[in-house]
């Protein structure tokens, strides 16, 4: 108990820990948008071609490094360390790793113009070479994801979840600066013209897109001394034979099958939202690639707090628990990641479609009140399906622990299938200006689908997912939300009437609403029993309580005494009949009695108090053996009671017709009464029997009792003793 209690600690430490630095760097990830659309904008062309080329190194990390090393590297890195052979096979996938990733570079860079005509499909020619000058400079961030990947994998293997999780805040810190250059030495949209794509250079081209591939250089640079820090050697090794990459290549080749499954969806995807522009007769400020990345950055900031913090620390629990084939361990954790996710996934999902217009201001500062709606109308389509997201990630995380992602593959293909199918009814349906909205729409039901066919495969392999518990978490929690979601939205709607617009109005009503609406859903929580709203603020808490003006405010989220745990569903034990008063005593065994005869193991002795004598625990009888002709009193041959027994066969004969007596041999008179007597030698009469009279009631015993009491008469015609009978 007490190692389970330390590896919730630790769990719960790593995950603090992972939410901390991702909330810095979606912090700095959205300061980083808004420098970024304060240079170039939201909508236009340079917008969606800088949107284009700088997705291609993210799409082709996702497709080709991203989704492999998360289904390979940390289960047979656990598995190497655990087989003492860890550093060697770290070494050795390291090396083969990086220059597999060189090779696949260079490729990508050489087919940057393909990739861009594949993901494209714009009306101006311009654009689409702008977008290819882009992806030049872009594509080669492959390479840097790739090794940011790796390392940081490695380090979560090692339980060092900090540094992969901090690591993008340096990224983010040097593309600002970058960024901010560009806007001092060539100004910002509209002002500067750079809106078009007619209008820029290679200065210009040079600044933008080499900072951004800068800062994920440095991302991937900085993993190095942590790396050295969690006690990773890392040197040069080759020898892929002996590396024990064939498992993790079979597992690999699944993985992107699924992820080249899900890239062959966004392709269609990207090409629909890119062509609304030039579909829209007349309309100004269309949503297209970049509207669509705007609201994606959106969507992403809650899925990153928590929910991939939370489920990169418990992967490592899961890879260890599927290893050593503990199904009911796996189930337990997915079971608490999808309820602790679920209940911050719904409160998100409820504050951002309140506050979509007053969020999208605060990341599109410059952006007109057209471009701001648009972008707006997508985020609500989008965090539609944010609590079907997480439950999705979870149940992944399951499959790459048990590197099966083989059975993933139909899941993911159900999952385009609707992606694809939502996009192309959304085309031929709605106007061009929604285009974008219907493909938000057409994500959240994939979510949902995938959610809900994965769980109920590993329900079968799980031998249960524990639903119930999971649903009525979920219900809980959308029924908390929505007192939350109406306070929100008369606050909001009374601040717009009394403050004006503006940048500063803008985040005053997210802090002001989106604090209403928190405490709105804790005290509904609280009062509907959630204790996984606990687990969730416990480790916030405990780090913001030195913030001394905060301190209102988390005494009021303080975690209180959690109520009693609802069992497992699958584990429920049968429920015990009351003690009565015959029921044996019970002894303080650990951790379990094991009798004789049970199959479990040999019998344990009980705990004892300081200073006594050890207890041993009472065993149960023996087996009585099973009753025979001679299962009656025992008496010594010689003793006046003594009786030998009669065969079975004379008890037999019926009540009307007596059995025939047994020959007691030569010599011997007949047998007197339904029982004989002793043979007492040659000539002399058989002992006489305790005989039942025939007039005798139902109080007549056959056989006279004899326990020395003055009134108890010896049996008639036994043997005789100088002092009398016995």
């Amino acid at each position: 108990m007490s190692g389970a209690r330390s590896d919730d600690g630790r769990l719960r430490r790593g995950a603090a820990v992972m939410a901390s630095g991702t909330a810095v760097s979606r912090l700095l990830g959205l300061l980083r948008s808004m420098v970024l659309f304060a240079a170039i904008g939201a909508t236009g062309q340079a917008a969606d071609a800088f949107a284009v080329a700088n997705k291609l190194p993210n799409v082709m990390y996702m497709l080709l490094v991203g989704g492999v090393l998360n289904a390979v590297l940390v289960p047979q890195v656990v598995r190497a360390y655990k087989s003492g052979a860890g550093q060697v096979y770290v070494d050795k996938l390291l090396t083969f790793g990086f220059v597999v990733l060189f090779g696949l570079t260079a490729v990508l860079t050489l087919a940057a113009p393909l990739l861009v005509r594949l993901y494209a499909d714009a009306a101006s020619p311009a654009q689409m070479d702008l977008a290819v000058t882009f992806a030049y400079w872009c594509v080669p961030q492959v390479f840097f994801y790739g090794v940011y990947a790796l390392l940081g994998q490695v380090l979560n293997a090692r339980s060092s979840f900090g540094p992969y999780m901090w690591a993008p805040v340096v990224n983010n810190v040097v593309s600002i600066i970058g960024f901010l250059v560009f806007i001092v030495a060539f100004g910002a949209v509209p002002e500067s013209g750079y809106a078009s794509a007619k209008a820029w250079g290679t200065s210009q081209v040079v600044v933008l897109a080499g900072a951004a591939t800068l800062g994920v250089v440095a991302q991937a640079l900085v993993l190095f001394p942590a790396l050295r820090a969690a006690g990773v050697r890392y040197r040069p090794r080759w020898g892929v034979r002996d590396a024990g990459l064939g498992r993790a290549g079979r597992v690999a080749t699944w993985t992107l099958v699924g992820l080249g499954v899900g890239q062959l969806a966004y392709v269609v995807v990207s090409r629909v939202v890119s062509q609304a522009p030039g579909a829209a007769d007349r309309a100004t400020d269309v949503a297209s690639n970049a509207a669509y990345d705007a609201a994606f950055l959106i969507f992403m900031l809650p899925h990153s707090l928590v929910t991939v913090s939370l489920a990169t620390a418990l992967f490592t629990r899961l890879a260890e628990q599927a290893h050593d084939g503990d199904a009911r361990a796996v189930r337990a954790t997915l079971s608490y990641g999808m309820r602790v996710v679920g209940v911050f996934t719904v409160l998100a999902a409820a504050v951002l479609a309140v506050l979509a217009i007053p969020v999208t201001q605060l990341i599109l500062p410059s952006a007109t009140a057209q471009a701001t709606d648009a972008v707006a109308q997508v985020v609500v389509a989008m965090v539609i399906g944010l609590p079907a997201f997480g439950a999705w990630s979870m149940c992944q995380r399951v499959y790459y622990a048990y590197e099966d992602t083989r059975s993933m593959v139909p899941v993911q293909v159900g999952m385009a299938l609707v992606v694809v199918g939502g996009a192309l009814v959304a085309r031929a349906v709605l106007p061009a200006t929604y285009w974008v909205v219907g493909v938000g729409v057409a994500m959240s039901v994939s979510y949902l689908v995938g959610s809900v066919v994965a769980l109920r495969h590993l329900h079968q392999r799980l031998h249960g997912v524990d639903g119930g518990r999971v649903l009525r978490l979920h219900l809980r929690a959308l029924l908390a939300a929505v007192p939350a979601a109406l306070v929100g939205l008369g606050l909001l709607l009374l601040l717009s009437w009394l403050l004006p617009g503006g940048f500063v109005v803008a985040a005053v009503t997210c802090v002001l609403v989106g604090l209403a609406m928190v405490l709105v859903y804790v005290k509904v929580l609280r009062a509907l029993r959630v204790r996984e709203l606990d687990d969730l603020l416990r480790p916030v808490v405990g780090r913001l309580s030195g913030v001394r003006p905060l301190r209102p405010l988390l005494r009021v989220l303080a975690p209180g005494a959690p109520p009693a745990p609802e069992p497992d569903e699958a584990d429920a034990a049968p429920t015990r009949a009351p003690r009565r008063a015959t029921s044996q005593p019970h002894y303080p065994l650990t951790p379990w009695a094991a009798w004789p005869g049970s199959g479990v193991g040999d019998p344990m002795v009980a705990e004892a108090p300081p200073g006594a004598a050890p207890l041993v625990p009472e065993l149960p009888p023996a087996p009585r053996p099973p009753r025979t002709a001679r299962s009656r009193p025992h008496y010594p041959p010689g003793h006046p009671l003594y009786r030998p027994s009669r065969p079975m066969s004379d008890w037999l004969g019926g009540d009307d017709e007596p059995a025939a007596a047994p020959d007691l041999g030569p010599g011997a008179g007949p047998v007197a009464g339904p029982v004989a007597g002793p043979e007492v030698g040659p000539g002399v009469g058989p002992a006489a029997g305790p005989q039942a009279r025939p007039d005798a009631g139902p109080e007549a015993r056959p056989w006279p009792r004899f326990d020395g009491g003055d009134d108890e008469r010896p049996s008639p015609g036994g043997p005789q003793t100088p002092g009398g009978p016995v």
